[in-house]
């Protein structure tokens, strides 16, 4: 697939990238954390093969890409603070289907597995933005955030730029695996979601009997 080839997201990405240099890598995965359809899978890997047609150095490509992935985490992460306990324990009680103990148990495992969360959530797809949100609104610390956050990010964008940088011209070859994994991710969340609100339905409706209502 040549330069010429591309089109989408992944031309987008390449212009800013030859445009900007290694800063418009940063810019475009800041942008993925803020849009999760915007696939990190493509971008990182295209900021491998841009680096590797001389546009900026293997080191800056993985710099500004960790850059870009941790200011984007901390724009969620500030969005999480912004709305805050309160108002989630609002907006909670006025969803369909689910209690507050529901809220409450999540907010304990929170607090006793967050960071482990933050770090390795880093890897997954969707989630690897969205558990920035949670962290702001339970306001974990910022420097252990902003360290579990980096720590998480440099890795994940490690593997992925350096497969890109190796593979040059081919480097669309590891989209179909992590295609693959995203798309693992989302069929166990919509089975599990599925399973609970069967379940939850059912509960609810055992109690209705119960009570003759």
């Amino acid at each position: 697939m040549s330069e010429q080839e591309l089109t989408g997201v992944a031309g987008w990405a390449v212009d800013l990238m030859e445009t900007l240099g290694g800063p418009g890598a940063g810019l475009a995965i800041a942008a993925e954390n803020l849009f999760p359809p915007i696939p990190s899978e493509v971008i990182l890997p295209l900021a491998g093969f841009t680096a590797s047609r001389g546009s900026f150095t293997l080191a800056e490509a993985i710099f500004w890409t960790t850059a870009g992935s941790v200011v984007g985490a901390f724009a969620l992460y500030l969005v999480g603070a912004l709305l805050g306990r309160d108002r989630l324990r609002a907006i909670w009680a006025r969803l369909p289907l689910v209690r507050m103990s529901d809220l409450d148990k999540t907010e304990a495992w929170f607090e006793r597995h967050g960071r482990k969360t933050v770090l390795f959530g880093r890897f997954i797809p969707i989630f690897r933005s969205l558990i920035s949100i949670p962290a702001g609104i339970e306001r974990m610390p910022v420097l252990v955030f902003g360290g579990l956050t980096l720590i998480g990010s440099l890795v994940w964008n490690t593997i992925f730029v350096m497969a890109g940088y190796i593979l040059g011209e081919n480097w669309h070859r590891v989209e179909p695996y992590a295609d693959g994994f995203q798309k693992v991710v989302i069929v166990v969340v919509v089975v599990a979601v599925c399973w609970w609100v069967i379940h939850r339905v059912r509960e609810e409706h055992r109690a209705r009997k119960e009570s003759g209502v």
